[in-house]
């Protein structure tokens, strides 16, 4: 399908607003009225502009409070319509968009606006052009697509259709079931745009809060399969209102933008494809191009976490994994890293020149710059992600080493591709030299990675979660909320299938926090900190406090509150404040974890005990960690 997006959609002047575009790789662009009115030169030489990147000028918008009207601002409407014809013929733009009217002197009266349309398009026609309306949400008589469309049938002209946009449809809870029943031609363009669920009202919901498809809770897959089945074939568009995305860099917006057409075309082509092979149907109905990447696949959990480090760094953390029950397992053949091992858990400490990384602030810190996930085609892993717009990364390797597909994932951390069939032993035997540590303690029974927390900074939270969707094909739970005490920290969890690969997006809109504080500090995105886990928490604790590890220590008064709150048994709580082990509770079971102390200002170990079916990340607690960091 031909792919657009809103100008508003995005920050910067329009003349970088369509770099941006093109280099996306859009076909067209939905030009809105403002950027034009303060863009430094001609309508023709917007045009030219927009040749010479590639783009056509699909849509011109908004043409506002038209229909309805008293006869007199009727006809000093068409006289400003005229105005408009003039400026889309120079443009080269063979659309406008006239929005239900919102004005106080509008009519309810269907069979005027129909009129009133009707001699709208009379008048586009004469010049070749074609007028799209479309119902705002927030419309003073006309606020529901099937309303729009009984007065675009009303008017019964060709040069008068229907365009779509899927926030106004599902904002108001309006079932688009019944977009399948519209004659597809008769529907001139389709907007699309997400958003969270939110309790306010849909005018300052609509202007502030838009998204991209995957980024946000409606259905829009929904709201685009019917689109299709009307026999739809024209512009799948964005138009996004978004506080956030005016000052996020234009570039990453719309390969944002990009990512969100895509992986909403390949999912809705799969509904289709699959409802045709239920059919008995050879292809799937209707008979739309629509964007195949290769197909996703089940990974599984991080095979390794590797930190960016210096001699004295590596130094340090190496001495606190091994008082964490890990092994130093060997050195990797060709670079400059150690590995460390316990249970299924591997972290790798990589000193190659180069890979230390600067802040932000300009000094330096051990950081996470890579990990590795289990797939079982990393080939396959890797063109999808590459197709749905993440960059690939090529490392060199030495003689019988693994290679490892790679891409990077937003704010810059490397996602290895790991062959699963290999399984750890299999993978490190090929890429380390590999040796017995005399010297290591007691485990402290770690038995794997539970989890991964990344800080981020606002800018980046659509980002990840549009990411985590397409790309890994992560689920998102419920978004919790919590106190670090200098604001408000907002915190989503992302699983796959089994949850064996999981993420926690931590944002905040305080710039004081912990959490915005080590994102910025990073770039962007950080890892907050690494989750560990174990088969007895209390028996991690000792082990790990017999070694010197340091942990957050936890007020007693959040144990005196577990005993008023939980059914809990108290000899259990008293063990739990003794240890310093934090609680939290789903239906489906119970979770118990404990932090280390910050390392360099950057991140935190956790150790968790998960039993029977608990299923979230302990959120609840976090004020308790950060209280007592």
């Amino acid at each position: 399908m031909r792919k657009s997006i809103a100008t508003v959609s995005l920050s910067g002047s329009l003349e970088q607003k369509l770099q941006a575009i093109a280099a996306a790789g859009f076909d067209g662009v939905e030009l809105f009225e403002n950027d034009f009115l303060h863009f430094p030169g001609s309508a023709r030489e917007l045009r030219q502009r927009a040749d010479d990147l590639g783009l056509g000028i699909d849509l011109y918008q908004p043409f506002r409070d038209f229909e309805g009207m008293p006869e007199a601002l009727f006809q000093r409407s068409l006289e400003r319509a005229e105005r408009k014809f003039d400026v889309m013929e120079a443009l080269g733009c063979p659309l406008v968009l006239c929005c239900s009217n919102t004005s106080p002197q509008a009519l309810d009266d269907p069979a005027r606006s129909a009129a009133q349309l009707r001699e709208l398009a009379e008048r586009a026609a004469r010049r070749g052009l074609k007028v799209g309306y479309e119902a705002l949400a927030w419309g003073r008589h006309v606020n529901l697509y099937g309303q729009a469309w009984s007065i675009v049938q009303q008017a019964d002209h060709a040069h008068l259709g229907l365009i779509l946009d899927s926030f106004h449809t599902l904002s108001l809870g309006d079932d688009p079931a019944g977009i399948a029943d519209i004659p597809g031609d008769r529907i001139f363009f389709l907007q699309m745009a997400d958003a969270p669920l939110l309790e306010m009202s849909v005018i300052q919901w609509a202007r502030h809060h838009r998204n991209f498809p995957g980024q946000g809770q409606l259905d829009v897959q929904d709201f685009f399969y019917h689109t299709l089945r009307s026999g739809y074939s024209g512009n799948l568009s964005l138009e996004i209102f978004n506080d956030v995305f005016r000052e996020t860099p234009n570039r990453r917006t719309a390969v944002d933008a990009m990512r969100s057409l895509l992986f909403l075309e390949d999912r809705v082509r799969e509904r289709l494809a699959h409802e045709a092979g239920a059919a008995g149907q050879a292809q799937p109905l209707p008979a739309v191009p629509l964007f195949a990447p290769p197909e996703p696949q089940a990974l599984g959990g991080v095979a390794f976490v590797e930190f960016a480090v210096d001699e004295q760094a590596a130094q340090s953390l190496g001495a606190l994994f091994r008082a964490m029950g890990f092994a130093r397992a060997g050195e990797h053949r060709s670079k400059k890293a150690t590995l460390y091992r316990q249970g299924e858990a591997a972290l790798i400490l990589n000193a190659e020149p180069g890979s230390f990384a600067r802040s932000r602030f300009g000094h330096f810190g051990p950081t996470v710059c890579a990990m590795g996930i289990l797939a079982d085609d990393p080939q396959q892993a890797a063109d999808r992600a590459a197709a749905l717009c993440s960059a690939r990364l090529d490392s060199p390797i030495g003689p019988g080493e693994t290679r490892m597909p790679a891409i990077v994932s937003p704010g810059g951390i490397v996602l290895h591709w790991v062959p699963r069939a290999l399984g750890q032993d299999g993978l490190f035997a090929a890429d380390f030299v590999l040796e017995a540590d005399a010297a290591v303690p007691r485990s402290a029974g770690i038995t794997g990675l539970d989890h991964i927390a990344l800080g981020m900074t606002v800018d980046q939270r659509d980002t990840w979660m549009l990411f985590a969707r397409a790309v890994l094909g992560l689920q998102p739970a419920a978004t919790v909320e919590f106190a670090d005490p200098f604001g408000l920290v907002s915190s989503t969890g992302v699983g796959g299938a089994g949850q064996a690969l999981r993420f926690v997006l931590n944002v905040s809109q305080s710039q004081q926090t912990d959490t915005a504080r080590k994102a910025h500090a990073q770039g962007g995105v950080a890892v907050h900190h690494i989750s560990l886990a174990c088969a007895d928490i209390f028996a991690a604790v000792q082990a790990l406090r017999a070694q010197g590890v340091r942990l957050v220590p936890i007020s007693r008064n959040y144990y005196d509150d577990l005993i008023a709150r939980t059914d809990l048994p108290q000899p259990l709580i008293e063990r739990m404040a003794e240890a310093g082990v934090l609680f939290d509770r789903s239906p489906d079971g119970d979770y118990f974890h404990c932090y280390t102390d910050t390392v360099a200002d950057r991140f935190n170990f956790e150790v968790v005990q998960r039993v029977d079916g608990y299923d979230a990340y302990g959120g609840i607690n976090a004020a308790a960690r950060l209280a007592g960091a």
